[in-house]
């Protein structure tokens, strides 16, 4: 089955670039699969270019938050924001890094059910408050999440993939991007 990334006809006029063309070719060797996300970018190499240079510092990058970590920041954000694509995405890469299917369920539907460490829990407080009410987000929140462990390094990276999250998922919600129909049975 072919996916269309998105509802909009924004497709890709041009072939792809050499580079663009080698990325996706790896994505398929690693994946199985190129992400609709950025099939949805495609049209414009500078805009992917953007997105996936941010999405590749935020969330593969050495930084003092786990992998597993940014993924559930991703879908804890895309569960607040009800993001189709992000959750299914997203869920699918907790299942596989966490290798609990259940966990990746229960952050999917309500992360404040889960099973999770003081860290997790107050991370994960931080970026809905940030997605929900960033206007109120006071020295005490990032207090709460000094005395979890966090640098203020980490503090800032939480904030940085919070916020690229709700981004993508106001793109996704505007352009009725679509999930690529692998990730449904992924890690389960």
């Amino acid at each position: 089955m072919t996916d269309k990334p998105t509802a909009l006809d924004i497709e890709a006029t041009a072939p792809l670039s050499e580079k663009t063309q080698a990325y996706f070719d790896l994505c398929q060797e690693k994946l199985g699969l190129v992400p609709n996300v950025l099939k949805a970018y495609a049209f414009d190499e500078t805009k992917l270019r953007a997105f996936t240079d941010m999405y590749n510092d935020l969330m593969l990058a050495e930084c003092g938050l786990s992998k597993l970590e940014r993924e559930m920041i991703a879908v804890a954000v895309s569960s607040v924001n009800r993001c189709f694509y992000c959750l299914t995405a997203h869920g699918a890469a907790v299942r596989e890094l966490s290798g609990d299917p259940v966990l990746g369920e229960l952050m999917v539907m309500n992360y404040r059910v889960a099973d999770l460490s003081k860290r997790q829990r107050a991370m994960l407080d931080f970026a809905v408050k940030l997605t929900e009410r960033p206007a109120e987000i006071l020295d005490a929140d990032r207090e709460a999440l000094r005395d979890a462990g966090f640098t203020d390094r980490d503090i800032w990276d939480i904030a940085s993939v919070a916020a690229f999250f709700n981004m993508t998922n106001r793109v996704a919600a505007a352009t009725d991007m679509r999930p690529n129909h692998e990730y449904h049975s992924m890690a389960r």
